[in-house]
């Protein structure tokens, strides 16, 4: 196979273009002998002439214009990667891999995506539901290229393989069946809901909120049901079977459910995305990355705008 090489292929190219070796060698800051040299070593490398003298000139043969009819080809391709590189490095082209617990996928994933579609059409972003624990074992792994999660489930601040960036404190509001005795009253405290019968999941990241929210509160929530699913969860409060706490962030509206925003002791849940060290300037996940940042403060201003109107 003959050897090519792109910077003689580009001397032989501008010659076609200037017309002479003299121009040639202005063009490419040559000198006129390097120009020739060059050449010369070309068609001993492909074993074909690929220029006649014409008097004090040269013109290429047809081998020559055989060898740029191809080489147009390979330039037009480079010119493409050229391009695709250099919004890459500006964070406009890649494929980002996304790990995220379920009501973060409609809350801040989906949204982050819509606007990068409409600002960088050439980010794509491939998207895989997972639990915390799973999620930055994922990210470790190299699976994926950001992980969303809770803060209580993430890795610590200082740990030295990820990068964590805070997203949003999800309020967590309370679920009460339309006929509570609290639920039209004035001003509503967790502590308010000691006796009651509660639902959560039987383990998992929501059944350590609820439980470290309630004993924040002073007690130790008696579970009446175990329910990991909104829906089932839902269901049984709108039944009067118990009572719930709701993340704002899923904002799981049902007609036969009352939510009420807790008082003093409202508590939270904290959202934080987190990058592998080594990736932290990847030009994409950190596109991904702001979008999402992005998606969080829009969904905090809607939910105080939420919050404003039942107010009023």
């Amino acid at each position: 196979m003959a050897e090519w090489e792109i910077r003689k292929l580009r001397i032989l190219r501008t010659l076609r273009e200037r017309g002479t070796v003299t121009a040639t060698a202005e063009a490419l800051h040559m000198t006129p002998s390097a120009v020739s040299q060059q050449l010369t070593n070309l068609a001993a490398q492909l074993g074909v002439p690929l220029l006649e003298a014409r008097g004090r000139r040269v013109r290429l043969t047809d081998a020559a214009r055989l060898v740029l009819r191809h080489a147009d080809a390979v330039f037009e391709q480079l010119e493409r990667a050229d391009a695709e590189m250099a919004a890459y490095t500006r964070g406009e082209a890649g494929e980002v891999r996304v790990a995220a617990f379920s009501t973060a996928v409609p809350a801040l994933v989906v949204p982050a995506v819509r606007a990068l579609r409409a600002s960088r059409p050439g980010v794509s972003v491939r998207v895989r539901e997972a639990e915390a624990g799973e999620a930055y074992d994922l990210l470790a792994a190299g699976e994926v290229d950001l992980a969303l999660s809770l803060a209580a489930h993430a890795p610590t601040a200082v740990d030295p393989g990820f990068t964590r960036v805070p997203l949003l404190a999800d309020p967590l509001d309370l679920a009460l069946p339309p006929g509570h005795a609290l639920a039209s009253a004035p001003e509503v405290r967790l502590a308010d809901l000691a006796a009651e019968a509660w639902i959560f999941g039987g383990s998992g990241p929501w059944s350590d909120i609820t439980r470290t929210a309630c004993e924040a509160a002073g007690f130790s929530p008696h579970q009446g049901h175990t329910a990991a699913g909104w829906t089932a969860i839902l269901a049984m409060v709108e039944a009067g079977m118990g009572v719930a706490l709701v993340p704002r962030m899923a904002a799981p509206r049902r007609d036969g459910v009352v939510l009420r925003e807790l008082a003093a002791d409202r508590p939270h849940r904290h959202v934080v995305a987190a990058l592998r060290q080594g990736a932290r300037d990847a030009p994409a996940p950190r596109t991904v990355l702001t979008a999402l940042r992005t998606a969080a403060t829009h969904l905090t201003t809607g939910q105080d705008a939420r919050i404003e109107a039942r107010e009023d």
